[in-house]
């Protein structure tokens, strides 16, 4: 075995947050941190960062000034054991946009597209996790063979602390909440 099969020291332990601010970007780059250790990410074909790109696109024209869209980049769920995720697409508070890290109340929608690997995170453990920070809003965006994504819209039930199926949309997305979006999948598809 050579060395470059062997993975760094740092992914055998768990990380705390500290540990994880003194990282470089570079460091910080296709990873996520769950209950403190790293989860390495492969890199996501071109389909499925262009899909989340112009989706995030689409959200930020709809969210009006108080809202930003935009993607990859960590979203702090907690800070003891340290859990970060990079959701594909984050719907964040305008005015935190220079604040760091981001944390769930500066949140209202995350967005996951799911990819061959993904599926169980994306589908389970990911919206459980969210839920559970308190980030009102979920989408899961499944990527067909042929044709249109399809959009799967979560609402979280306070009293619960989990979401609530929305709707589904294959076509057009159009709802009021967060606020009016109109999104055409059929776009998204010929991208």
């Amino acid at each position: 075995m050579t060395a470059e099969m062997v993975a760094p020291a740092w992914m055998h332990q768990q990380v705390t947050a500290e540990q994880y601010e003194s990282w470089t970007e570079e460091q910080c780059a296709g990873i996520e941190i769950v209950d403190g250790m790293v989860l390495a990410s492969p890199s996501a074909p071109k389909r499925h960062n262009r899909l989340a790109r112009l989706l995030a696109n689409a959200l930020d024209v709809a969210a009006g000034p108080d809202w930003n869209a935009d993607t990859d980049f960590d979203v702090r769920l907690q800070d003891v054991p340290l859990n970060n995720r990079r959701p594909d697409v984050t719907v964040y508070r305008a005015e935190t946009i220079d604040v760091t890290p981001t944390r769930p109340e500066h949140v209202l929608l995350v967005v996951e597209v799911v990819s061959p690997g993904s599926e169980t995170t994306d589908r389970i453990v990911k919206a459980d996790q969210y839920a559970r920070a308190g980030i009102q809003f979920y989408w899961r965006v499944e990527q067909a063979a042929t044709g249109a994504p399809l959009v799967h819209t979560y609402v979280l039930d306070p009293a619960t602390g989990r979401y609530h199926d929305g709707e589904v949309f294959a076509g057009v997305v159009r709802l009021a909440a967060p606020f009016a979006v109109e999104i055409d999948l059929g776009r998204l598809e010929r991208a």
